[in-house]
């Protein structure tokens, strides 16, 4: 089995196996790799249905360069504080964020999520992400006011009466509620319609139809999301959840 990086023929070969619908243990398969190199590979460079072979090759020499600097350190030195493996946690940051763009997230937004979701404390101030990120305080300030209305993170102030954005243990707790209040918000929407187009019509009974399923959609969500939560909680008190 081949080791090192993958070249631009193999990154070839997997954008046409995505083409051709292929699982990912398929490609692998045929240009003898890990399953979980071609899914790292993927998920790091635009997902199934974004993969461009040549745009991933140049961006994997764009960030062997950035590397390059560090290779001198000698095997096995450690390079932060924390003795992870700097290379596999960028690896991993970029596999989640990606992750969250397929979902529909922007680009930064997703980029500030995960950031967030992978460090220790759970939160960061603006400044710290902006320099992590390499972007500008302006980029970092309309991600954070995007996910806070998906009630993703929510601010506090430190002892520095730094401003600091924060996702807690239940942060997809009230992700989901933020999420329920949208559906039902929606179904409110589709049944105005039903009035104003003329009950019994085509279009009203359609409106009304979205409106009953979303409000099923969105009650059960609720549902199930205290179910979860009391159950989780329950089971490991201690989930960074500063006592909300």
């Amino acid at each position: 089995m081949p080791g090192g990086r993958l070249t631009q023929q193999e990154r070839q070969q997997i954008a046409l196996g995505l083409a051709d619908g292929l699982a990912y243990a398929e490609i692998a398969r045929r240009i003898d790799r890990p399953t979980s190199t071609v899914t790292r590979e993927v998920m790091r460079n635009g997902g199934p249905l974004g993969y461009r072979a040549e745009l991933a090759h140049h961006a994997t020499e764009r960030r062997a360069h950035r590397r390059r600097p560090a290779a001198s350190r000698g095997p096995g030195a450690p390079t932060r504080a924390d003795g992870r493996d700097p290379d596999a946690v960028r690896d991993y940051e970029d596999v989640f964020a990606t992750l969250f763009i397929q979902q529909g997230l922007p680009k930064m937004t997703a980029r500030v999520l995960t950031c967030l979701f992978i460090a220790d404390s759970g939160s960061m101030t603006a400044s710290e992400l902006a320099q992590h990120l390499q972007v500008s305080p302006a980029s970092v300030s309309k991600a954070v006011a995007f996910l806070e209305t998906l009630g993703l993170l929510r601010r506090e102030r430190d002892e520095r009466r730094r401003e600091r954005y924060v996702v807690d243990g239940d942060v997809w707790y009230q992700s989901t509620l933020a999420a329920a209040k949208s559906q039902s918000d929606l179904a409110d929407t589709a049944r105005q319609g039903v009035s104003v187009l003329g009950a019994g019509t085509p279009a009203a009974n359609r409106l009304e139809n979205i409106a009953r399923f979303l409000d099923f959609i969105g009650e059960n969500m609720v549902r199930a999301a205290e179910q979860a939560r009391d159950v989780l909680f329950a089971q490991a008190p201690d989930q960074g959840n500063s006592g909300r």
